[in-house]
């Protein structure tokens, strides 16, 4: 049985080479060349029998072999990184794997990770993103930041941002819309997954939603695109959303009309208790953090 467990260094190289989608990039954190990456990432794929990366140009991708098996050998390698911390003290570099909902970490996480990571440089901080409910499924990840009905990811959790809604739009759309009626003059972009969006804030104006055209995003960050290039008007989703708002050179339709949303961003981990020191550093901070992205 022992002889199909492939070599420790390999799935450190594999790890890497996924997490970074270089072997160049992996080759610099691991301190070993591009192309002893590459062997040891073929011997690896030798020894399991089938191709765990997709080679492009200038990057790597996992095929879906490589997928499955990434989250299981991170989970492998942080228990013997556990492990070693309990037994003999901390290591110098200490890994930490967070997903976040695309937004908060655009909108929120990104202003704010140089001023972890300066407080805490020995957590060598993996970041990856979702925004449907199965991204956050079957991943190994040390914390979650979900939005939406927590209990849907995870047995504990924080309430981190909640959050505000108003249209916008690029200034010259953004002019003609003097009262909340002009809306229904233009096509109104919708962000399919969240459910707290433009028949609620219509809800609470108490305004008719059936005159309403509608152009489905997935996500907000394209929303915001679309808007700014004419496809229509936005809801923005304050305070997440301030940053690609700003980018995009959107503005608020109607500066006095602003509604509460329904739900909120959480921080979502199995449990408190058993958080490693680094996930405990992380979530001390992004508590913090995040109450003063609330109160701006």
């Amino acid at each position: 049985m022992s002889s199909r467990i492939p070599s420790l260094n390999w799935l450190r190289v594999f790890e890497a080479a996924a997490r970074t989608e270089s072997f160049a990039r992996a080759a610099t954190q691991l301190n070993m060349s591009a192309a002893a990456v590459s062997q040891q990432v073929r011997a690896l794929e030798t020894r399991l029998g089938t191709p765990l990366f997709h080679r492009h140009a200038h990057a790597v991708t996992l095929t879906e072999t490589g997928r499955a098996y990434l989250p299981s050998v991170q989970q492998s390698l942080l228990m013997l990184e556990t492990a070693t911390t309990g037994l003999f003290g901390e290591t110098r570099e200490q890994r930490l794997y967070v997903q976040s909902v695309l937004l908060f970490a655009h909108g929120v996480l990104a202003g704010g990770l140089l001023a972890f990571q300066q407080a805490h440089p020995q957590v060598n901080l993996s970041m990856s993103t979702g925004n449907l409910v199965s991204d956050f499924a079957n991943r190994f990840t040390d914390l979650q930041i979900v939005f939406g009905n927590p209990t849907l990811y995870g047995t504990e959790g924080d309430e981190l941002l909640t959050e505000r809604l108003y249209p916008v739009a690029p200034p010259e759309i953004a002019a003609q819309i003097r009262q909340p009626q002009d809306l229904f003059n233009f096509p109104l972009i919708e962000v399919s997954t969240h459910r707290a969006s433009w028949p609620h804030l219509f809800e609470t104006l108490r305004l008719p939603p059936g005159r309403a055209r509608y152009f489905f995003a997935d996500n907000s960050l394209m929303a915001a695109e679309l808007s700014a290039s004419g496809g229509g008007v936005a809801l923005a989703r304050a305070p997440a959303s301030d940053r690609i708002m700003t980018l995009s050179g959107l503005v608020p339709c109607l500066p006095r009309i602003e509604v509460a949303g329904q739900e909120a961003y959480h921080l979502i981990y199995p449990s408190r208790t058993a958080l490693r020191p680094p996930a405990r550093a992380f979530r001390d901070w992004l508590l913090d953090y995040s109450a003063a992205v609330q109160t701006r």
